[in-house]
Parts: C-alpha cells; sequence; structure tokens
C-alpha cells in the first residue's frame, strides 16, 4: 500500500490484510494480543474488518508500532 490506492473509510478483511502486510493470521492475532498491531472492527456476528487507514499506519513502522491506547479503551474486537 505504498501508493494509497484505499478510499477514505476503506475497510479490509482479513485475507486483505494478510496480503497487504505479509503476515499470516496467527502473526495477525498474536501482535494484536501484543498490542503490536491495530484492532479490527466488528462488521456483523461473525465477521471483523480492519480500517484500511489503521492498515496505512501500520505500515509505516510494523517493527515499532504500537496501538494507541483509545483503541483498547474503545473495545473494537
Amino acid at each position: 500500500m505504498s501508493v494509497q490506492l484505499r478510499v477514505t473509510g476503506a475497510i479490509l478483511r482479513r485475507t486483505q490484510v494478510e496480503r497487504e502486510v505479509g503476515l499470516k493470521r496467527s502473526t495477525i492475532y498474536q501482535r494484536m494480543q501484543d498490542g503490536t498491531f491495530p484492532l479490527p472492527i466488528r462488521l456483523g456476528e461473525r465477521a471483523v474488518g480492519w480500517r484500511a487507514s489503521d492498515i496505512e499506519l501500520f505500515l509505516e513502522n510494523p517493527a515499532g508500532y504500537r496501538r494507541p491506547v483509545a483503541d483498547e479503551e474503545s473495545g473494537n474486537v
């Protein structure tokens, strides 16, 4: 996503996120627990997605990313 192709407010599903960040599901969910990956938003009873803007922010510095405290308090997952 070095070239911004996403429209404002776009939601990415897990397979899209895996492709964009180069991580697999287990690593993404482990990093979410560690606070080093953005939390998804609930789309339905059994569906979640990630804001494209959150993934872009993560990709700016994957090794140094820390989830903002406000995300943890909002309970996005």
